[in-house]
């Protein structure tokens, strides 16, 4: 069984879906959670559900999209806990629906790079000196299959931002590797999010099953067991990689 006995592990965009069953599990191995958002309500339900397990964790709010909150945010978790020993950045999603190239708007394209690529990148910048000068951390980033899928219906803007974190996540690897520390990342298929169960129809998400050779969609526990097992030291040779949680719907 894979523990976080003394860590502290910060789980970017953690108030619903993945993030919060990350934070969730990460919490009952032994971590000290924080929890990061900006729907602050939703946040303190998270918090409280892992306190009610007899977990530990702190909520808080910031920005990932702007350096100087995210640095205060940094600052705030040091002086509360410690040192972040776990970084898990989640925070991001599909802010344009999919469409010809040419009809995306300049603002959809920023919107989803920024509030993923450059929300991802921005976390790092922030957290991985501390992990050098310490020479030990262990960094999880979360792309998507459609970062490296070409399907005509993938929403662009989000598809190419996914597919920048993979190769940031793999470079990472490669220079952050003599400093002791591991960078991963997981590429979910679809999951079925609370937001997803209400956003896909019923006979959509049949079709959907149907696509993969494990016949059903995947759950925010899915992408959790799997970002514990890369974020424990059941991991510790395995740095640099693509983990696709997805059912079998992507084969190499």
């Amino acid at each position: 069984m894979s523990r976080l006995d003394g860590k502290v592990a910060l789980v970017t965009g953690s108030s619903r879906g993945i993030g919060a069953a990350i934070a969730f599990l990460f919490a009952q191995r032994g971590a000290a959670v924080v929890v990061h958002g900006r729907d602050l309500t939703a946040l303190s339900a998270v918090q409280a559900e892992i306190e009610h397990a007899g977990g530990r964790a702190i909520r808080v709010a910031a920005d990932a999209t702007k350096f100087t909150e995210i640095e205060a945010m940094r600052r705030q978790i040091e002086r509360d806990l410690g040192p972040i020993d776990i970084l898990v950045a989640n925070a991001g999603g599909s802010f344009t629906p999919p469409g010809p190239l040419e009809q995306i708007s300049e603002e959809g394209w920023h919107a989803s790079v920024d509030g993923n690529l450059t929300a991802t990148f921005l976390t790092i910048k922030s957290i991985l000196p501390g992990m050098k000068e310490r020479k030990s951390g262990n960094i999880v980033t979360i792309s998507s299959v459609a970062g490296h899928r070409p399907h005509p219906r993938s929403p662009i803007p989000y598809a190419a931002a996914k597919a920048g974190i993979e190769i940031l996540t793999k470079d990472l690897a490669a220079q952050a590797g003599p400093y002791g520390i591991r960078a991963n990342c997981i590429a979910p298929e679809t999951i079925l999010t609370e937001r997803n169960k209400q956003r896909i129809p019923e006979a959509q998400q049949q079709a959907l099953i149907e696509a993969h050779p494990i016949r059903r969609l995947g759950t925010p526990e899915d992408v959790a067991r799997a970002a514990l097992f890369l974020a424990s030291e059941e991991a510790a040779w395995i740095t640099g990689i693509v983990l696709d949680v997805a059912g079998g719907a992507v084969m190499v």
